[in-house]
């Protein structure tokens, strides 16, 4: 059992919406922590299901608070959670997900090394009947100065990640102009001043249920396009100019990948594919792509 006086405060930031059906599921889960020094604010972005009926079961507990405001965005819901956070640590879960019962205790001792902005783990998965199952990762994870590798990937699993207050005093918070890809926005530009580090075990649980919004693969690609301008152009000067180029490069790629994928078309990957190697004519990412390419049927 761990000594909560010794225990730096973690401020724990839930943003929902329409999740009555799991959110409750979620408050437990990180109550259950055996590091004691918690709170939990869940921010209600304007939910129009039982989610106000479903909280009040917790509000005798005070370490979880419940805000409710009308529906303004993801951003603005996570943005508000921070604010309202007292903690000099904060961490992240979504409504629909768990907590293991040791995360924190896992990860908080990594941030003894006052370098460190943002500690992540691993994650496993559950379906909507509550059966685990489990996948490899779609990344390869990093630790230390990752500036370079976040250009390319983003592969901090987001509700895993625990961060420091400073980050969030000196970097500030999740940037309201997008509505996706609000957490590569974050760690890109955390990256530049910190340190990130990494716990192997599985922390986090990750639901993956029918009801989840449909995968918009256009949208993502269209919001990492901007999120990948605006974040070079503030930081030109601290960014390497050859991998800025190859991770504009992996961008066109990818995004000629999925479409030919998703909708076995030729025409507008091929542009993009093209696109990335004329940025990068040594990423062999692009050459194979373009092979690939070539072996679809019209």
């Amino acid at each position: 059992m761990s000594n909560i006086k010794q225990e730096p405060l973690v401020s724990v930031v839930i943003a929902t919406y329409n999740m009555g059906q799991y959110l409750p599921q979620a408050v437990e889960s990180i109550l259950s922590q055996t590091w004691k020094n918690l709170e939990i604010i869940v921010v209600d972005d304007g939910s129009e299901d039982d989610t106000p009926k479903v909280m009040k079961q917790f509000s005798g507990n005070e370490k979880v608070h419940y805000i409710g405001n009308k529906n303004q965005g993801q951003p603005k819901a996570k943005n508000c959670g921070v604010r309202n956070a007292k903690g000099d640590f904060i961490a992240f879960c979504d409504a629909d997900d768990l907590w293991e019962p040791y995360k924190l205790a896992k990860q908080m001792p990594l941030f003894n090394n006052l370098r460190t902005g943002v500690v992540y783990s691993e994650v496993s998965h559950i379906d909507e009947h509550n059966s685990r199952y489990e996948k490899p990762p779609a990344y390869a994870r990093h630790r230390g100065k990752v500036t370079e590798q976040l250009l390319y990937k983003n592969f901090v699993p987001f509700g895993t990640a625990v961060i420091r207050r400073q980050c969030v005093l000196q970097n500030g918070m999740f940037d309201e102009e997008f509505r996706m890809g609000i957490d590569w926005d974050l760690w890109l530009r955390y990256s530049l001043d910190w340190e990130f580090d990494y716990v192997p075990d599985k922390t986090y649980v990750y639901r993956e249920w029918s009801g989840q919004m449909s995968t918009n693969y256009r949208g993502r690609y269209d919001h990492a396009f901007r999120i990948l301008k605006k974040f070079s152009s503030r930081h030109q000067g601290r960014l390497d100019k050859q991998s800025l180029k190859r991770a504009w490069a992996d961008m066109h790629i990818g995004k000629g990948n999925i479409i030919a994928r998703q909708e076995g078309t030729v025409k507008e990957p091929l542009a993009s594919i093209l696109k990335g190697i004329s940025l990068s004519p040594g990423y062999w990412y692009g050459w194979k792509s373009l092979a690939k390419l070539a072996l679809r049927r019209p």
